[in-house]
């Protein structure tokens, strides 16, 4: 990639007519540059600028010196540029001290290991040290900082220094001492490396795409981070630092190694080694569980897409309702959807925003065992990944959901409408828990309010009298638990908590114990307990509760059960046989 310098004369020529006459020194031009690299023009003045070549306020340059060419990948150097950002800023511009060409001069050091020309370079020295020059610099300084500190006017619409935005695992820059220790105490309990270099040590670039993969690879598993000690001088005093590239490694808060030298197969050993002593890998990984050892994938989760006929559920609705004109919009919607090959493809209703309040309403005002028909018009909304996200906006508090789930029946649970009101509040919640990237699942668990609402409405129906409410039960506890399960997999920690899991883990044993009539139900309340069991946390009170209930010999008491559970399905039996033992080594392995 060529890199080119633009000289530009900030006097327009007065420099070179009336510097020797007044300071007894030729001056050729009050000297502004730029560095153009791969079609965008970077230079200095109110911060970092970029623009077309040519094209800024400056005009045309008087000169143009080509110095050479980099092999520098260009994320490389969109993050170096990044980095200088911090240094190069508004408020730091000095037209002598701190100015367009101390930058260009940086980054041309960083890109070619060469510096800018020196009658540039030494310029504000060469002024300076004349009498004259001292005595007229601040009138110098207030004429041509409107002409410095010009916003840019031709940005490129793209440069790589906005397409390259630093991800969460990516190097860590830092330019000061300050900013190095935040970096060291975020990463007091897990692992961290710095990487000291300098603008002007080659062998530290060529590792410095190893050093982006190694973080890309580390992700939150550990902190890199890339120190430049020809610009952090704190930093570079107080940890000693002479020579270029130097590596410190830290674990758990405690610095664990130096080494110096550009050995790129060190570098990526020790930084493996160091991440797997941060972070060791859980016992259960050493077992053979194949259905846990791996995240779940969207197809795998249970979505309840039945359509039930619209009209008989309205008829369930007092009539003095049923001409709303909320209700006819909410049935419309719905027909057209079913009606269309992509629910996506059916414009979404213009009062959408009504829809929310209105459902609360319609609660309120409805009998209860009415209400299973309004939970149910809301599942088939939800149907539409567009209207689910919306039901989890900002714009819509979840006081609607918990209207939903928080109406109680004074009914008995065998009552045919506390039955129904059961069933679909469960295919509704196990619907809302699907992975998918138009809905935001973790927003159930991640409001409290909600969460208690679906653990409440999940622990009562894992012991319903109906085997169809327990394997709805089932279905939820299993999209539930995998969504913590493929979160904990990720390394993004768990979504449940510690109490929560263990509350959960007590009533699926309860309910695998009590099973003796559904084979179906019993799988998904082994495959729940194996979820929110695989990599829990080690000597936790998960792993405490399964040892004090006497996990293992409860599911082990289910061995052969299968046949008479699924009506002797040969292939059904061997699957459940499979998994019991499988969450049985899981549960019983210390």
């Amino acid at each position: 990639m060529d890199v080119e310098l633009y000289v530009y004369d900030l006097s327009k020529g007065l420099a070179r007519q009336w510097s020797l006459p007044l300071t007894g020194t030729h001056i050729d031009a009050i000297y502004h540059t730029a560095i153009v690299l791969n079609g965008v023009e970077y230079y200095f003045g109110h911060g970092i600028q970029t623009a077309y070549p040519g094209s800024t306020h400056h005009g045309q340059p008087m000169e143009k010196v080509h110095l050479g060419q980099t092999e520098l990948p260009p994320d490389v150097i969109s993050e170096y540029i990044e980095s200088l950002g911090e240094i190069y800023t508004p408020e730091s511009y000095d037209l002598f001290l701190h100015n367009c060409n101390n930058f260009t001069q940086d980054l041309a050091m960083f890109l070619l290991g060469k510096s800018i020309p020196d009658h540039i370079r030494n310029l504000p020295q060469t002024f300076l040290s004349t009498p004259f020059g001292q005595m007229i610099k601040p009138q110098i300084e207030a004429a041509l900082r409107p002409v410095t500190q010009a916003p840019s006017t031709g940005v490129p619409t793209q440069t790589p220094t906005q397409s390259q935005v630093p991800s969460p695992n990516k190097v860590h820059q830092v330019t000061n001492l300050t900013q190095l220790n935040h970096e060291l105490n975020q990463a007091s309990h897990s692992a961290a490396i710095i990487f000291f270099t300098s603008a002007t040590c080659p062998p530290c670039k060529a590792l410095y795409p190893l050093y982006d993969e190694l973080a890309e690879e580390a992700g939150s598993k550990a902190t890199l981070i890339k120190v430049d000690i020809s610009s952090a001088y704190d930093v570079a005093m107080k940890y000693g630092i002479k020579a270029t590239p130097t590596f410190k490694t830290y674990l758990k808060g405690q610095e664990t190694e130096t080494w110096s030298g550009a050995n790129a197969s060190q570098l990526q050993g020790n930084i493996r080694l160091l991440i797997e002593m941060a972070n060791p890998a859980h016992p259960h990984r050493k077992l053979n569980l194949p259905t846990f050892q791996r995240p779940i994938p969207a197809s795998s989760f249970i979505h309840y897409k039945n359509i039930p006929p619209l009209d008989k559920l309205l008829q369930k609705l007092p009539r003095e309702t049923q001409t709303n004109n909320t209700l006819t919009s909410i049935t419309t919607f719905i027909t057209n959807s079913i009606k269309s090959n992509d629910p996506r493809e059916t414009p979404l209703p213009p009062d959408l925003p009504t829809y929310p309040t209105y459902i609360e309403s319609l609660l309120k005002e409805t009998p209860s065992d009415a209400h299973f028909a309004i939970i149910d018009l809301t599942r088939l909304l939800t149907l539409d990944p567009r209207i689910a996200s919306y039901f989890f906006s900002s714009q819509t508090p979840p006081s609607t959901l918990l209207s939903l789930l928080s109406q109680r029946e004074e009914t008995p649970q065998e009552s045919k409408s506390a039955y129904t009101k059961t069933l679909t509040t469960l295919h509704l919640l196990t619907n809302l828990l699907l992975t998918s990237p138009h809905l935001p699942t973790t927003t159930i668990l991640s409001t409290p309010p909600l969460l208690t609402n679906t653990l409440s409405t999940l622990t009562s129906s894992l012991f319903h009298t109906s085997p169809k409410i327990r394997c709805a039960a089932a279905s939820l506890a299993y999209n539930l638990t995998a969504q913590n399960h493929n979160s904990r997999i990720e390394g993004k920690g768990d979504l449940i908590s510690e109490e929560d899991q263990v509350s959960l883990v007590a009533g699926l044993v309860e309910a695998i114990a009590n099973e003796e009539e559904s084979g179906e139900a019993l799988r998904g309340f082994l495959m729940a307990l194996g979820l929110v069991v695989y990599e829990c946390a080690v000597g936790g009170e998960v792993e405490e509760v399964c040892r004090v209930l006497g996990v293992r010999e409860v599911i082990l008491g289910k061995k052969g059960k299968g046949e008479l559970l699924f009506g002797g399905g040969e292939e059904m039996v061997k699957l459940l046989e499979g998994l019991i033992g499988e969450v049985a080594g899981l549960v019983g392995f210390s």
